[in-house]
């Protein structure tokens, strides 16, 4: 294995098998991510909802793939937003903790980004919606990460200032809009719609990354009451309504069939909302309720139509996986840690991917197989046991116990040791590898003693 490489993961490149025969297609596909934000896996009806009617995601999984073992790439907005954007975990990509209005840092423009992958093969690229990748200095507006064209707001909707800002590639003015928080997410979607009208006879990729459900909830009145459970499960009767929107109009084009939508959200629900079955919110570490989310996929003749796939995927695969389908090629010289996913979504072949590293900010707390979950929890809560002192391990049976509510450490001490020596590897990836370090929950001496 690549010694070059976080644990488990290989060259990109290496994983990229030869281009099938859809994705040289006369036309070029485009490419529509709905990126949420805090929305649960247990939010949406394709995943067990039945107290908030989700018509249009309905639709949207009967005739696409749904997948039930998706991990964002964090539990939290801003890292989670690094690891799409970029491919990789989000400490290799220098963005591991949360920005806010008075942060002067954000995501460093090294980075690889999907819409710099996608400008040599002609796509038009926007981003319509929440960044929270950095608000001022070099990390500002976000047409310097390749995107033609910004209109959204620079962090989520519960942070102040908020202004919504609309930017242009090569155009220094940078337009400052003060919002009506009522109509935003609909505001984000006529810009949206507005792009893909403007670009429809040209490959385009656009990231439509609503601010919402994220509290606190804005309803339009033409949604107040339209869900079971108050003005949160409202906010996503709206998203539905857009998916909607959204399907038509590509339909109105004659680009349906050659859009690929992905609709996911950035990390599990704060304090409202599902996490479904599983076990813990956002921000908690760890655990599935934080980092697996909703993901949707549809793309006509290339993604299996109303499907479900357990295999294992993250956010940081979204990169590959488009440039695969768009024959653009991976950038050089770079390590990416997603892989690409369309194997699976065409044919529900085993996901290429052997492990996803789970992290709090910047330290490493756990690996997910596609059996098992190791966790190394260190003091995150005051009741949590002292993994300095125990040396305290956590090990959970995903296939039988998905809530984690066991651990079952002691009953499989072989698996234990083979998964805490990947631990213990990643852990030692070299420094010059890394934007960040990784750390061991914020303690950097040695680790057990192997």
């Amino acid at each position: 294995m690549n010694r070059r490489k976080l644990l488990g993961c290989v060259a990109v490149g290496a994983l990229m098998a030869p281009m099938p025969a859809f994705a040289a297609a006369r036309r070029k596909k485009n490419f529509v991510v709905i990126y949420c934000d805090d929305m649960g896996y247990g939010d949406i009806g394709p995943d067990g909802n039945t107290v908030i009617p989700t018509p249009n995601l309905d639709r949207l999984a009967k005739e696409g793939t749904v997948l039930t073992n998706y991990y964002a790439p964090a539990n939290l907005c801003t890292p989670s937003r690094a690891g799409l954007l970029t491919g990789r975990y989000p400490i290799r990509a220098g963005q591991a903790l949360m920005l806010g209005p008075a942060s002067t840092t954000g995501l460093p423009l090294t980075n690889p980004t999907i819409p710099r992958a996608l400008k040599p093969a002609g796509y038009m690229c926007a981003q319509v919606g929440k960044w929270h990748l950095g608000s001022t200095g070099e990390s500002w507006p976000p047409t310097k990460y390749g995107y033609d064209y910004f209109y959204g707001i620079p962090y989520s909707h519960d942070m102040w200032p908020l202004s919504i800002f609309e930017a242009r590639a090569g155009q220094s003015e940078v337009a400052k809009i003060k919002p009506d928080v009522m109509t935003m997410q609909e505001q984000f979607y006529v810009h949206a719609e507005k792009f893909i009208e403007e670009n429809a006879q040209k490959p385009f990729f656009l990231n439509m990354s609503f601010s919402s459900p994220h509290l606190p909830s804005w309803v339009p009145p033409e949604f107040v009451g339209k869900s079971q459970v108050g003005d949160y499960g409202d906010t996503i009767v709206q998203i539905d309504s857009f998916v909607g929107r959204l399907m038509k109009k590509l339909e109105e084009l004659g680009i349906g069939n050659e859009t690929m939508i992905m609709f996911t959200s950035d990390n599990g629900p704060w304090f409202w909302g599902s996490s479904g079955p599983f076990r813990a919110r956002k921000s908690q570490p760890g655990y599935d309720g934080g980092y697996r989310v909703p993901f949707i996929v549809r793309l006509p003749g290339v993604v299996g139509a109303d499907k479900r796939v357990d295999g294992l995927a993250s956010g940081i695969d979204i990169f590959p996986t488009i440039c695969h389908l768009a024959g653009a090629p991976l950038p050089a010289g770079i390590v990416l840690d997603g892989v690409d996913m369309t194997p699976m979504l065409a044919s529900g072949a085993p996901s290429q991917r052997e492990e996803i590293l789970l992290f709090m900010d910047e330290d490493l707390v756990g690996i997910r197989t596609d059996r098992w979950k190791f966790l190394r929890n260190k003091a995150y809560g005051a009741h949590t046991p002292s993994a300095d002192r125990y040396d305290y391990n956590e090990l959970y049976d995903l296939k039988t116990d998905v809530s984690e509510s066991y651990n079952v450490a002691s009953k499989y001490p072989e698996v234990v040791a083979s998964l805490k020596a990947r631990f213990i590897k990643a852990m030692r990836t070299r420094p010059e590898e890394m934007e960040k370090p990784i750390r061991f929950l914020g303690d950097p001496r040695p680790i057990w003693n192997d």
